[in-house]
């Protein structure tokens, strides 16, 4: 696998090319966003896990860059908790359509043979914008999140409410309760989804688990090119 960076038109980004690559050869793509305070790398070593030929990958770098320690920055979508206003949600959404917009033609992918997926603040954002938008992605992975703003998520729901949903939270889960997990997949059942929920004895985090669960599930929703096809 090679991993290239890009300024991005809206976004700086990693794109995570397949071993093999072959320029024009119709790739699904998995495009990862990055929790709070972390980084556009922060995903990547996900990807071989994935599967390292039969996707690109894209790991964008969100926009707002935050301090989390001595001399340490990190990045997040917008600010946090009570400082987050509408104007902010919206500046996210808009320059992560952007980015998608560029990827998708920089590697000829089309509409609906995308994955999005994110952990924590970054499965907001995939929950915000992946949501309304089936037509562009085929699933969304929500590993340690919530839906936020459920009021405007709900008003902005496509008609058609089949899109394949995964989630995963932990019971230990410190930064966002296990219970707000089990809201979000019961607020997704009532409004028509039928999502694959998993718990598990973990924290904040990604496990080996989680991991076993949520390959097969994304191979299985989009499958992986197969060499040489």
């Amino acid at each position: 696998m090679e991993s290239k960076q890009f300024e991005g038109k809206t976004l700086k980004y990693l794109a995570i090319e397949p071993d093999g690559y072959t320029t024009g050869a119709d790739y699904p793509m998995v495009v990862l966003l990055h929790g709070f305070g972390a980084n556009m790398g922060d995903l990547a070593g996900l990807c071989p896990a994935i599967d390292p030929e039969g996707y690109v990958y894209i790991c964008p770098n969100a926009p707002l860059s935050v301090q989390i320690g001595m001399g340490v920055t990190g990045y997040a979508w917008t600010p946090p908790g009570d400082n987050r206003t509408s104007g902010d949600i919206d500046e996210a959404e808009s320059l992560l359509a952007g980015l998608i917009e560029e990827v998708t033609d920089q590697y000829d992918v089309r509409p609906g043979n995308i994955i999005l997926g994110g952990f924590s603040q970054g499965g907001m954002m995939t929950y915000r914008y992946g949501l309304p938008n089936p037509q562009l992605f085929a699933g969304i992975v929500a590993l340690s999140a919530r839906v936020p703003d459920v009021d405007e998520v709900r008003k902005r729901l496509p008609e058609k409410r089949t899109q394949p949903i995964f989630i995963s939270h932990g019971h230990l889960d410190q930064m966002i309760p296990i219970e707000e997990g089990q809201g979000s997949r019961e607020f997704l059942e009532a409004e028509g989804y039928s999502p694959e929920y998993r718990e598990y004895a973990m924290g904040h985090e990604i496990s080996q688990e989680v991991l076993s669960d949520v390959v097969p599930w994304i191979q299985k929703v989009l499958p992986p090119k197969i060499r040489g096809s």
